[in-house]
This record gives C-alpha cells, sequence and structure tokens, in this order.
C-alpha cells in the first residue's frame, strides 16, 4: 500500500457533524429539523458505526442527568450549585444552566423511542440518586442512533452519513474553520469535506496515561479505549481556545474490569471500606475542612472521595473492598420473617447486582464469574483508575465555548462580540464544540451531552444562516495535508524490506511502541498510577522534554495498513492533549483536585489566586502555547 494508491474524496456541505456519540446524534436529530426548513445540507461522518459509537456503545444502566423540574424535584439552580460544589469551584455556570434546562426534553425523547426507564408502582421514575434514573440500557445507544438516522433520513439527499471514516485536521482558512480532512479505515480513501459550520463531537481521551490493567488486560479501560482525544485535538490545532484541560478524571471502579460504582453507592447503599474493615470516609472525614468550602460542603467532591480512599491505600491499608454483601443483606432484611419473600428479594437484588455489569461493562460480570464473586456472598476490590480527558462526566477538559446569550456573562460575551454570539461555537469562527469537547461544563453525562449536542447544533445552524457563503478551500493545503496524513504509510512501505520484522526497524517506529512510551511519560511524570497520582514542578518540566522528543519522533511513524494508519493519528492526538494537559497542570500552582491530581510542591488550595479557570491557546501560525488565567463568574443561584 503506498500513498498514490489513495483516491481523494471531496463532500461539500453546509453542516458537518464529526462523531457518531451521544453528543453527535443530538446534533443529527437537532439539526435536520432546522436544516430541513431551510434547504441546508447536513453530513454526519463517524470512524466508527454509529449504531455502538461513543462512550455508550457498550450500553450504560442509568442515565445520569436529569433534573426533573417539572415534577417539582428540583431546580436547574440546584443541578448549577451541585456542579459548581463537585468541581470544587470551577465551573462556566452558564453552560451547565443551558444543558440542565434542555436536559429533560432528551430524556422524555430516549423514552418515547423506546429507551425502558425504572418505574415505581406509582409508574414514577426510579431514581439511583438525585439526579440519576435507573434504565435497562444495553441498547440505549442503538435506539439513540436509530433515532438520528430516522430524523436525516426525513431530509432526502440533503443528509448524508459517512461511517468508518477517521478525521485528522481541520480544514481552515485562515482562522476559520471550513471542513476536515481523513481517511477511511475500510477503502484506500482520503476524504476532504467541506462545511459552513462544524461541529466537533468526536468524544474525549483514553489511553493518553499507562492504564492500570496492563499486560494480558491491556485494553481494558473505563472510558472506551478507541477515544483519541479527537475533539480536543482537533479544537487544539484550529488555534481554539481551551480550557479545564487540567481537570482530568480519575473514576473508582470495580479493580480490573472497571465496572460501575455509582449503583452500588446510590441504590444499594453499600460501604466502602479498607482491608481492616474501616470506613474511610468515616475515618478521614476530619481531613475534609482543609478543603473547604467545597470539602465541607453536599455533596462531598468526587476528587476528595477519591482522596480519602488513596490515603488509605498510601497508608498500607489496602485494598479496598466494596461491601457487596452486606449491601444486599442489608435491603433484604426488611423481608427475614417471611422467608419465602426473602428468597425472592435475594433473588431479585442479586440479579440487579449483575445487571448493572451487563448493562454497560460485561467484562466486569466475566471478571466476577472467573474469580469466583458471588456479591451476596463476599466482597470486591475496587480502585482509582488511571486519568481520563472528558468534558461530561467528573472532569472538565474541553474549549472554551459560547454560552447561551441570555445567561452568558459579560466578561465572557465581549469574546465573541467581534465574529457573532453563536452558542457553543468556540473562539475559531464556524467552529463549534459539545459533550467531551466543550470544557467547564461537566456533569452532562449521556443525556446532557445529547441535549448539549442539540444545542450546538442549533447555534450552527443559525451561524449558517448569517453566513451563507461556499467556504473557501486552498488546494495546496489540501495536498500538504494529505501528504502529511498518509506520510506513515509511505514510510512503511519505504523502508518495510530493511529489517526481517516488521514491528522493529532504525527508521520508524509502528503506533503500539509510541503510545507504551506516551503512557510511560505521562505516567511516571504527570502524576499517573504508578506516582500515585502527584507530581511537582520538576517531574513536569522533565516530563515536557521527554515529550517534545516524542514529538519529534512522531515524524517517524509507520502504518502497515489503514488499521494502523488510523492507529499512528490516533496517538498523535492523544500525544496533543497530553502536552496540553502538562501545561496546565505546570501553570496552576496549586493542588485543587486532589484525588484527580496532586502537586507535590503546591499541596494546598489557593482559592484567592486559583479560583479562576486555566485557559491556552496553541497558536498554528508560530507553534507557541499561551497560557492564562480567566475569572470564574458565578450566577446568581
Amino acid at each position: 500500500m503506498k500513498p498514490s494508491d489513495f483516491e481523494t474524496v471531496r463532500v461539500d456541505t453546509d453542516l458537518l457533524i464529526l462523531g457518531g456519540g451521544m453528543t453527535a446524534c443530538g446534533a443529527a436529530f437537532e439539526a435536520a429539523y432546522w436544516a430541513k426548513k431551510h434547504g441546508l445540507k447536513v453530513t454526519v461522518v463517524d470512524k466508527a458505526a454509529i449504531d455502538r459509537s461513543g462512550a455508550v456503545a457498550m450500553g450504560l444502566s442509568a442515565i445520569n442527568q436529569y433534573v426533573g423540574y417539572g415534577k417539582g424535584q428540583n431546580t436547574v439552580e440546584d443541578y448549577v450549585k451541585y456542579v459548581r460544589q463537585d468541581l470544587m469551584g470551577i465551573s462556566r455556570e452558564d453552560l451547565v444552566y443551558d444543558i440542565a434546562r434542555h436536559v429533560d426534553s432528551s430524556v422524555h425523547l430516549f423514552e418515547k423511542w423506546g429507551l425502558p426507564i425504572w418505574k415505581d408502582e406509582q409508574g414514577e421514575y426510579v431514581h439511583e440518586g438525585r439526579w440519576q434514573l435507573m434504565i435497562n440500557g444495553e441498547s440505549y445507544k442503538v435506539i439513540v442512533a436509530e433515532a438520528a438516522k430516522n430524523a436525516l433520513a426525513t431530509m432526502g439527499d440533503k443528509a448524508e452519513i459517512y461511517e468508518r471514516v477517521f478525521i485528522v485536521e481541520p480544514l481552515m482558512d485562515g482562522n476559520k474553520c471550513v471542513g476536515a480532512v481523513g481517511f477511511s479505515v475500510r477503502e484506500n480513501k482520503f476524504y476532504v469535506f467541506t462545511a459552513k459550520a462544524t461541529v466537533a463531537c468526536m468524544g474525549g481521551a483514553v489511553h493518553v496515561f499507562r492504564p492500570r490493567s496492563v499486560g494480558e488486560g491491556l485494553g481494558r479501560a473505563w472510558y472506551p479505549p478507541w477515544n483519541s482525544g479527537s475533539s480536543a485535538y482537533f479544537t487544539i490545532r484550529a488555534g481554539a481556545e481551551m480550557t479545564c484541560q487540567e481537570v482530568r478524571f480519575i473514576p473508582v471502579r470495580f479493580k480490573d474490569g472497571y465496572g460501575p460504582v455509582g449503583a452500588w453507592f446510590l441504590l444499594f447503599k453499600s460501604r466502602a471500606t479498607n482491608a481492616m474493615g474501616g470506613e474511610y470516609m468515616v475515618e478521614r472525614a476530619g481531613e475534609l475542612p482543609k478543603w473547604a468550602p467545597y470539602g465541607t460542603g453536599k455533596p462531598i467532591p468526587a476528587n476528595l472521595r477519591n482522596w480519602l480512599g488513596m490515603e488509605d491505600v498510601m497508608a498500607g491499608k489496602g485494598p479496598i473492598y466494596m461491601r457487596t454483601e452486606e449491601a444486599i443483606a442489608n435491603l433484604a432484611a426488611a423481608y427475614k420473617d417471611d422467608p419465602k419473600a426473602f428468597k425472592k428479594k435475594m433473588k431479585e437484588l442479586e440479579s440487579e447486582a449483575w445487571e448493572d455489569f451487563l448493562d454497560m461493562t460485561i467484562s466486569q460480570a466475566l471478571l466476577w464469574a472467573g474469580m469466583n464473586i458471588q456479591p451476596e456472598e463476599r466482597s470486591s476490590e475496587i480502585a482509582a483508575a488511571e486519568p481520563y480527558f472528558i468534558g461530561s462526566h467528573s472532569g472538565a477538559s474541553g474549549a472554551w465555548v459560547c454560552g447561551p446569550e441570555d445567561l452568558m456573562p459579560a466578561e465572557y460575551k465581549k469574546q465573541w462580540e467581534a465574529i457573532g454570539v453563536y452558542n457553543h461555537m468556540t473562539t475559531v469562527p464556524a467552529l463549534f464544540t459539545a459533550g467531551d469537547g466543550a470544557g467547564a461544563s461537566s456533569h452532562k453525562f449521556s443525556s446532557g451531552s445529547h441535549a448539549e449536542g442539540r444545542i450546538a447544533a442549533k447555534g450552527a445552524i443559525a451561524y449558517i444562516l448569517d453566513h451563507n457563503q461556499a467556504p473557501k478551500v486552498d488546494d495546496a493545503q489540501v495536498a500538504k495535508l494529505k501528504e502529511r496524513i498518509l506520510a506513515p504509510v509511505g514510510r512503511f512501505e519505504q523502508f518495510a524490506a530493511m529489517s526481517s520484522d516488521p514491528d522493529i526497524n532504525p527508521n520508524f517506529m509502528k503506533p503500539k511502541m509510541f503510545m507504551f512510551r506516551l503512557q510511560k511519560i505521562m505516567d511516571e511524570y504527570c502524576a499517573g498510577v504508578s506516582a500515585q497520582f502527584t507530581t511537582n514542578k520538576h517531574l513536569l518540566e522533565r516530563g515536557l522534554e521527554l515529550l517534545g522528543m516524542l514529538k519529534e519522533d512522531a515524524e517517524k511513524l509507520a502504518a502497515e495498513d489503514l488499521h494502523e494508519l488510523m492507529r499512528c493519528w490516533e496517538n498523535v492526538h492523544r500525544m496533543w492533549i497530553a502536552e496540553s494537559h502538562l501545561r496546565h497542570v505546570m501553570f496552576r500552582e496549586e493542588s485543587r483536585w486532589p484525588g484527580y491530581y496532586f502537586r507535590a510542591d503546591y499541596p494546598d488550595m489557593d482559592e484567592k489566586n486559583w479560583r479562576v479557570f486555566v485557559n491556552s491557546v496553541w497558536n498554528p501560525q508560530t507553534g507557541e502555547w499561551t497560557v492564562k488565567k480567566v475569572p470564574v463568574v458565578n450566577l446568581p443561584v
């Protein structure tokens, strides 16, 4: 296979949606409605197949954002305060508010489309916690994807879906995004997509850090292993301002299989204890005032819950156990006087325990079976996973985007006055993002990501109607991008015969070894698992030096086939996320999120100087990074 074997395919559209996950499905569903009214064309491009694409691909056992404000349960303001509390005061509250006031409509659509949501005897939704609804969600993504495809189908030839196409780079006209380029992972085709507006929603990033599961467990992760940070790479390379790139997420999950813990804590009311039986959330509660006002508020932020458990592990009190047998026994205790009812309840709880995994993390159910663990009889280990980069869960990394005109603080709005105030547009004209691509607005999860995709698509259509000119595309730029993107194929073709082993060659490096080098750097120098999630200025400086060498060696990546070409560029995308993250961690001289990462040289939280956003821009013309503080502006809630 040679670069000359690749056909160039050009696709012109009005709105380009990049990705196939929950956010992209929300964007496609909403865009179809507005585009059809105005005769606009919508094109969706996904590197996978939309039915099983994205973080919800394997299913979910709960919808984690449902406000329920129509039923008097909560208010949107309550949700804004909840996110503010969990992110230790650092959140774009206009974005959080906007998502929260729209998310319930997405949830109601899911149910209308056929998603089974648990209901009690009164016909009310069954809550896992205050904001979570229990679902039978193995086919969650298939249902949502079908609705998006059906909406696009109503547009006839004004809608197209391209699957198995990996997007590599933004296509630019000066500082304006005019589309994207990439390649098919099934055919020798190089794609050029031109668009009047682009919505980048290609997910967050996993495997930037060395995973806790290695060897035979390589590839296991909590977040989908194929997510390589393409949203952030795309927006960074376009010159967009990024925010909260230091706020990675470290979930505590069932060890090795990464099974979810939410249902056990919230629905089953389980405790987590150390090996001695001590409950770290009780025994170490005296440490929480150090992180006031957030450590003393409710709920306790996720990172601080992590931190108290990590301190037990560092004190030699591990492993940490989820007391599943105790939780099931406590729930069944109310039926102990009726043996028949008790037996029935135990069977029901056992079934729910297994279903929690079978709905979303089948590997954990297999691991339980393989390790002879019956949750009603014995505890199971839990552990902190490696870091992930997501803007939709309890992390907050992503692009700095325009908020809704009625809520966005004046301090932020002025940044978009020159290019136009369009909801969820980045600082790059015509480039929008949402879901894991939009920063500082966490806790949107699957339902909020779908709602945010809808918000971004509506903003993008409004932008197109105000700027309805065909994009200008420089053919020389396209040719240069094609040469660069296909270079790993040519490199393998040129040098492969110089070695008897296709994976070992003095003239190139394969993507798997490149990934191992990246993970080793980030794990050891930027607060990964082996460093107990701790770093300092000197480690970060050394890590940045090593990343610089890795970036040079990225020019020697080689691909034997289309699959490896995809792997090459996935790892380049990860490398850029890594550098962005490291620069942000280095800039923020405090420890605000212990349990996500800890700066040993700045071990305390500094509300006076660091209750701010850390934002950065990579300049495409100069290749230089600038990092700055941006004030946090709270809504009056």
